[in-house]
This record gives structure tokens, C-alpha cells and sequence, in this order.
């Protein structure tokens, strides 16, 4: 048989070979920890306790953000088909962004003013 049916053949069975190997190899070359007594305890993000009650309140802030995010990232969506067709829209096309783009800035400006981004 030509090489073309050999090489994935040789690709999969080192594979299968070597990944076991290597896995049961760092086992015994990895470093040991010692310290068992805290190694069983949540931690995430810096926040030590994390058994708390279901029903404990959020700031809202986050909320906020996240969909001012969502609001604001959808735009780009809008700008690359925008920018990729530019010289078939011409002039009007070129307006309709500037529109666009002034109507975004102004609900940024509102965003602003309302106090949405202030975080004290």
C-alpha cells in the first residue's frame, strides 16, 4: 500500500500510546503536595466562602453593565457589513453610519449622565 494510508495510521497509534504513557508518567515525576488540609476547599476568584444563601442580592451594576456590554458590542455587527460594502453605499451610506454612529453616542452620552457607569 502508498504512504498516504500509513501516516494517520502511525499518527493514531502513537497517539493512543503515548498520551496514557505521558499521563502516567507525570504521575510519578510530578510534584507531590503536601498540604492536604486546605486542598478540598472551594476557592474561586478570591472569594473565600461560597456556601452562602440562594436568595442573597446581587448589585445591579453588574446587570447593567453586562447589558450595556451586549448593547454597545451588538454595533460592530452592524459596522463590518457596513465597511465591506462602503464603496457600493457611497455617499448616502457613509451618512447613514455617521447617523448611526451619532445615535449610539448619544445613548452613551444619556448612559453617562443617568450615572449607569458610575460604580460608588
Amino acid at each position: 500500500m502508498n504512504e498516504q494510508f500509513y501516516l494517520p495510521l502511525v499518527v493514531i497509534t502513537i497517539t493512543t500510546i503515548a498520551i496514557p504513557f505521558l499521563f502516567h508518567l507525570s504521575k510519578y515525576l510530578g510534584e507531590k503536595s503536601m498540604n492536604t488540609n486546605n486542598q478540598n476547599e472551594v476557592y474561586e476568584s478570591g472569594i473565600q466562602n461560597t456556601h452562602k444563601d440562594s436568595f442573597e442580592r446581587f448589585n445591579v451594576k453588574y446587570y447593567l453593565v453586562a447589558i450595556i456590554f451586549v448593547l454597545f458590542d451588538v454595533e460592530i455587527l452592524f459596522m463590518f457589513p457596513w465597511a465591506l460594502n462602503l464603496r457600493e453605499l457611497g455617499l448616502f451610506g457613509l451618512i447613514e453610519m455617521f447617523v448611526f454612529m451619532g445615535l449610539l453616542g448619544a445613548g452613551l452620552i444619556y448612559i453617562y449622565k443617568k450615572g449607569a457607569l458610575k460604580w460608588t
